[in-house]
């Protein structure tokens, strides 16, 4: 009997310390640097690689993969491979858009080299990473269809919580 009761009194403060962590690792996904989930993601209009324009309020409608990276960051390349399968999986109404921050590098021949084929445009200026307030790379935020910053995430990612996160939205 008394087996029982510390088994069950062992069970629940297992499970009551699990509840808090979950509780505790979202408030501290929003306490990451840059803008606050729950607000409206700024405009973008930035270049993609062949010179056309992209504008993030022409995507509304559409769930949105915003991934700022830059060429010699190896957190970022680490992620490429992840990102580019998951592009290939993505479906009409998700678009990933992946803003790199050093356009003064070879881009171009970087996406050719590692066989990259997302949509990536060029912060030329800062300007756009300034406005996400982007302070560790890579940062990826996820809008959703109304242009509403739904999740953020600092650091490389696995393919499996880019689908998890696009998914919630």
């Amino acid at each position: 009997m008394i087996k029982k009761i510390i088994a069950s009194v062992v069970l629940f403060l297992l499970i009551s310390v699990a509840i808090v962590q979950a509780m505790e690792k979202n408030k501290v996904n929003d306490n990451l640097p840059g803008l606050k989930i729950g607000v409206k993601a700024p405009d973008l209009q930035l270049s993609d690689l062949d010179g056309n324009t992209v504008k993030l309020s022409a995507l509304k409608g559409k769930k949105v993969m915003l991934n700022f990276w830059a060429t010699w960051c190896p957190p970022c390349k680490e992620e490429m491979p992840a990102m580019q399968k998951f592009y290939k999986q993505t479906n009409s109404d998700e678009v990933i858009l992946s803003v790199n921050i050093d356009p003064e590098n070879d881009v171009k021949g970087f996406a050719q080299k590692t066989g990259i084929t997302f949509p990536i445009v060029l912060d030329q200026g800062g300007k756009v990473q300034k406005s996400y307030q982007v302070i560790s790379i890579p940062t990826t935020y996820f809008i959703d269809s109304k242009g509403i910053i739904r999740e953020k995430f600092i650091g490389a990612m696995t393919k499996e919580e880019m689908e998890s996160k696009m998914g919630n939205l």
